[in-house]
């Protein structure tokens, strides 16, 4: 009895580590894919502003569903550990929202960087960082 309580066990914390792994990121922790401003030469400032503001907007949006995922990833693996281990198989993260919100982050970025090559006056505000990165 001892030997079948102790595989229980293994493979509860064995499929709690492949739940973790296959949760869904925080917005805040996915790094920007680069982008080349060369990709914003032609544009003046006035249309980077307006570029700006619409990636700014869908990142936004796309940050929004990536920390949704995450908190439903949360509790499926919660409830996986927990209560249920089959739920671990409802784990699975959004690489497709990840990959999007990366993309317009990388965006951003060039956005910024063609502006400051054209030496527009655009803002550009970055979001606060996390309270143990202060």
């Amino acid at each position: 009895m001892f030997v079948e309580w102790r595989n229980i066990g293994l493979l509860g914390a064995l499929l709690g580590a492949l739940a973790l792994g296959a949760c869904a990121s925080s917005s805040a922790d996915i790094t920007p894919t680069y982008v080349s401003p060369m990709i914003f030469q032609s544009y003046n400032c006035q249309q980077l502003a307006m570029e700006a503001q619409s990636v700014s907007s869908r990142a936004a949006v796309l940050s929004g569903a990536q920390d949704k995922q995450r908190t439903n990833d949360t509790i499926a693996t919660t409830a996986a550990v927990v209560v249920f281990w089959p739920a671990a198989f409802l784990v699975g993260g959004d690489k497709q929202t990840a990959a999007e919100l990366a993309n317009m982050k990388g965006q951003m970025v060039a956005i910024e960087q063609a502006s400051i090559a054209k030496k527009c006056n655009i803002q550009f505000q970055r979001p606060e960082p996390k309270a143990e990165e202060k």
